[in-house]
């Protein structure tokens, strides 16, 4: 969506090394709208410094956005680092059995929209809409009530009522749901990273991490069910040899879910590209399910060992 529709929609996105805060800053202009991050991000599992980025975007007048899908407010609550407006797919952890799409968006209701002229759909009359000058009108609401009274109607993206229903039920159970991924994660995690023939393993609440320090300041209760690794194998063997995880690219469900993002989500990529995003051929990325662990554990050891037959 950043890289291919966003610019044919006139709307270009810069792709920075989240390792480096002066990466962001340097890279901020004059027709800089927003910074775009994710809380942990998706597929290589790095952690966001929300405050130091909220820092930056502030500096410049411009609002930090942040995809807190893979923390969830039980892990993360990114207003709280300064982040401005947050944005979750609800098909993952908050309705968390896969069973319906959706997304929201949070506004913190802080962003001043009048501090500079970058934001017109807001700082303007709306033509088709009484004339309404929402930053006016609605003063710490108009960034929300805009998404809702003038981009819900003209685009109609919205959520099925079956599907809000759905995604109710399942933040009832969020809070025991997010213990049990972390604890399993965090288990298989240093299992993985402890075995022979796995090249290496990716998880924040590792000590051996390098967003260790992060996940200690963000994510306090856990870092979630993400995790990645590397398979000293035939990756294609070991995906099919897998049989409770299930080889699909959703996340954040009850059940574990495998997903081989070089010749799946990353495949349209070319090899430069992947590079750049750290898909190597041998990367696996795990959303750990609510099962027991040493299920968990054992469907992954025997699919390493068909790998490497």
């Amino acid at each position: 969506m950043f890289a291919k529709t966003f610019k044919q929609m006139g709307i270009n996105v810069k792709f920075i090394n989240s390792d480096n805060l002066e990466d962001f800053e340097n890279a901020v202009t004059d027709k800089t709208k927003c910074i775009y991050t994710e809380t942990i991000g998706n597929p290589r599992i790095k952690v966001a410094d929300i405050e130091g980025l909220a820092g930056i975007a502030h500096k410049y007048g411009i609002p930090l956005v942040v995809d807190n899908t893979v923390a969830t407010p039980y892990l993360c609550r990114p207003i709280e680092f300064g982040a401005d407006i947050v944005v979750h797919s609800t098909t993952k952890y908050l309705s968390g059995h896969g069973n319906a799409m959706g997304g929201v968006i949070v506004d913190s209701g802080k962003f001043d929209w009048n501090q500079n002229d970058k934001f017109k759909m807001f700082t303007t009359p709306d033509e088709s809409y009484h004339g309404i000058i929402y930053a006016d009108e609605f003063k710490e609401a108009a960034f929300i009530a805009k998404a809702r009274a003038h981009l819900v109607r003209d685009l109609g993206c919205c959520q099925s009522p079956f599907n809000a229903y759905l995604t109710i039920l399942g933040l009832e159970t969020l809070h025991v749901r997010m213990d049990r991924h972390c604890e399993n994660a965090l288990i298989l995690a240093k299992y993985l990273e402890s075995h022979p023939h796995i090249n290496f393993v990716i998880y924040p609440n590792l000590v051996s991490s390098p967003d260790y320090k992060l996940a200690q300041k963000y994510l306090k209760k856990g870092a979630s069910s993400l995790l990645g690794f590397g398979v000293d194998g035939d990756g294609t063997k070991f995906i099919e040899a897998l049989k409770l995880f299930i080889h699909a690219t959703n996340l954040g469900d009850v059940r574990s879910i495998i997903t081989y993002p070089a010749g799946t989500t990353h495949r349209q990529l070319s090899d430069e590209q992947k590079i750049q995003a750290g898909i190597t051929n041998d990367y696996m990325r795990a959303s750990v399910g609510l099962e027991n662990i040493d299920d968990i554990k054992e469907d992954i050891e025997n699919a390493i060992k068909i790998s490497r037959t």
